[in-house]
């Protein structure tokens, strides 16, 4: 069976940090693109950041150098650091892990992030 379970979100003021953390099982970490999307109110969900499993990284232009994914293939879990948050950047975020090599594509629950004064 397979999990992805976020952690990390919550209400912060603009400007602040969260840390969000994805912990998968059931699935064989290291080998999956893994991703943070999130989906605000009356919005599409859409691409925050992407890290391959080589390493290879992706960010959407409105969190370039606020945001960073990394991840711990020995840990199978991939974070995603939220600096200089803005209220724009409220939204569910979700973690996703791809493998188009045996058209595999999973998705976490969800947290929410709250940026507000």
């Amino acid at each position: 069976q397979v999990q992805l379970v976020e952690s990390g979100g919550g209400l912060v003021q603009p400007g602040g940090s969260l840390r969000l953390s994805c912990v998968a099982s059931g699935i064989i970490f290291s080998g999956y693109t893994m991703g943070w999307y999130r989906q605000a109110p009356g919005k599409q969900r859409e691409l925050v950041a992407g890290i391959t499993s080589g390493g290879r990284i992706n960010y959407a232009e409105s969190v370039k150098g606020r945001f960073t994914i990394s991840r711990d293939n020995a840990k199978n879990t991939v974070y995603l650091q939220m600096n200089n948050l803005k209220p724009e950047d409220t939204a569910v975020y979700y973690c996703n892990a791809n493998s188009a090599l045996i058209f595999r594509n999973y998705w976490g629950q969800g947290t929410q992030v709250t940026v507000s004064s």
